[in-house]
């Protein structure tokens, strides 16, 4: 491919395809016409030699070409768009950047609704990019560029990633507020004789529980595992069973229907850190993308 020919237009329309699925809505995201994004479409069809999106009973689909373009894709426009940056402060009020952040499902819960507030306020044309990766993929994305920073906890990462503590937290054992053991304090016994609901998002997730319980030779009962933390309150608060969470996400989800009860177990305090590259550093988009988290986690408590 001679890339002198390249228009590097094509790729943001090509991103923008990928994200709507919708000629008509795509055009509008990038502010084109319809038959300009039509047109773009085509000349990317012929580039890439694929459909790229097909029509279908159900709405515009991507073609298996088009699903491995799109990491790829978000990463390079993201670089180009660092590159274009230009130096000095990051002027948040006109800005049009689109920042990634790699959040669980818990952590979005606790961080997100205020962190939205804060982003429309001040810059009220960025957007976000949410997007949950497991640790290993996580730091592999913050080393690719593919996402701007990342709330999580325990990275292993080399020195080109940098941390900061963003909340403080421990574990504790959520119940609703009508269960049979609700009105006593948990001992290890009564603890292990409950049946527990259990969040498997990572093999990190066994490190509050099950790993403390092993050298005791020792096993919790698990009836129910789920790959969310935002089922658990509902399944807790409508059964007898019990679940292992942070308290924070536990105070979060008690709403009246839940009680809270510290664990039988030597399960220490942990903190959720925020992450990020090295090279981004000193760029003011990300320092600013950085305060603006630790404002909502410093309001959290």
């Amino acid at each position: 491919m001679n890339l002198r020919a390249l228009d590097l237009n094509l790729l943001v329309a090509l991103d923008a395809l990928l994200r709507e699925r919708h000629v008509s809505r795509a055009a509008e995201r990038v502010g084109l016409s319809q038959p300009a994004m039509s047109n773009a479409l085509g000349r990317l069809r012929r580039l890439f030699g694929d459909e790229l999106l097909v029509r279908t009973a159900g709405g515009m689909q991507p073609t298996p070409r088009a699903l491995e373009l799109v990491a790829p894709l978000e990463a390079l426009l993201r670089q180009v768009e660092r590159l274009m940056q230009p130096q000095g402060a990051f002027d948040a009020e006109r800005s049009d950047r689109r920042f990634a952040l790699r959040l669980s499902d818990l952590l979005a819960l606790l961080l997100l609704p205020a962190l939205q507030t804060a982003v429309e306020r001040r810059a009220p044309r960025a957007s976000l990019d949410i997007v949950h990766l497991p640790p290993a993929a996580t730091v592999d994305a913050l080393e690719r560029g593919e996402v701007d920073a990342a709330v999580s906890m325990g990275l292993e990462h080399g020195g080109a990633i940098r941390s900061r503590v963003l909340l403080r937290d421990r574990m504790v054992c959520v119940l609703r507020r009508g269960h049979p053991a609700a009105g006593e304090s948990l001992t290890l016994e009564r603890f292990l004789a409950l049946r527990h609901l259990k969040v498997s998002q990572s093999p990190s997730d066994r490190r509050f529980a099950d790993d403390v319980l092993a050298p005791l030779k020792q096993e919790r009962t698990v009836a129910l595992n789920v790959p969310s933390w935002l089922v658990a309150g509902p399944v807790l608060a409508a059964s007898d069973l019990v679940a292992v969470m942070p308290a924070r996400l536990a105070e979060a989800l008690a709403a009246g229907s839940l009680v809270v009860r510290e664990l039988p177990l030597a399960a220490a305090a942990f903190d959720w850190r925020l992450y990020w590259h090295r090279r981004d550093d000193a760029s003011p988009p990300n320092v600013w993308l950085r305060e603006r988290l630790a404002e909502v986690a410093g309001s959290i408590g």
